[in-house]
């Protein structure tokens, strides 16, 4: 290569280096503009829930929910700021459907239980169904032994919680849950599985733990294809109790 050539050709390079380093920004800055600005959510002070929750409970009504078994009023206990399952009115369920959500919900077990000497899967035993499918188990885990995927804080018969953050009977106690749908086609075959994370009482008990299939004992109700169903409570023939409900949606 002659000097003439070697002078063009650095030349050239230089131009294109230029010319990509100059492009790039812009590229990136398009691909910036395509993505939507985080929408504003207040969080919530002293217990409160974040500015766009949606309440399922908070004080006085039930009227969020509805009985699984008649589709008519739900027949649980209100007592001010929180209410009790009622055994033998059977499970409840929200009006609203929801699919992947956040869901705040604190819950207590009953005192009653444990001075009958109820003990292992009798004794404080409820359930979050998400979808109405897919159950977080609430029990009476406090120094009362079953089997590990039966504990409260349970991806119920499916993962056990990493840890046992129980309280003892008459405390109230707090899950945070993340639920991310699975997703099934119409012959209701899995496409993607699904996963929750939940806190309990602050602590990680469930690291994204996988979904694949309902719940055992889940509803038979609705079709796995559908994208959001009911968020239900279970009764289990024992007095727990809930209050400060609220879930967003993902």
């Amino acid at each position: 290569m002659s000097k003439i050539e070697k002078k063009f050709f650095l030349s050239a390079l230089i131009v294109i280096i230029l010319f990509i380093s100059f492009i790039t920004p812009v590229i990136a800055q398009d691909e910036e503009e395509d993505i939507p600005e985080p929408v504003i959510v207040t969080p919530g002070k002293n217990g409160k829930p974040p500015s766009d929750a949606i309440i399922l409970f908070d004080r006085d009504t039930l009227i969020n929910f509805v009985s699984v078994a008649s589709g008519g009023p739900a027949e649980w206990v209100v007592s001010g700021k929180k209410f009790t399952v009622k055994p033998g009115a059977r499970s409840i369920r929200t009006k609203q459907y929801f699919g992947d959500c956040q869901l705040h919900i604190e819950w207590k077990t009953p005192k009653k239980d444990v001075r009958e000497g109820k003990t292992d899967q009798q004794c404080g035993n409820s359930g979050i169904y998400f979808m109405s499918n897919y159950e977080i188990q609430v029990l009476n885990s406090y120094e009362n032994e079953t089997y590990p995927t039966g504990q409260a804080g349970a991806f119920y018969e499916n993962f056990p919680p990493l840890v046992n953050a129980s309280l003892e009977p008459g405390k109230w106690q707090i899950f945070d849950i993340i639920f991310i749908a699975p997703k099934f086609n119409a012959s209701e075959e899995l496409l993607k599985p699904g996963y929750f994370t939940v806190f309990h009482n602050g602590v990680l008990v469930l690291n994204h733990v996988e979904i694949t299939k309902p719940t055992r004992a889940h509803s038979n109700e609705y079709s796995l294809a559908e994208p959001e169903l009911p968020l239900m409570l279970q009764d289990h023939s024992s007095e727990v109790s809930y209050r400060n409900i609220w879930i967003r949606k993902l």
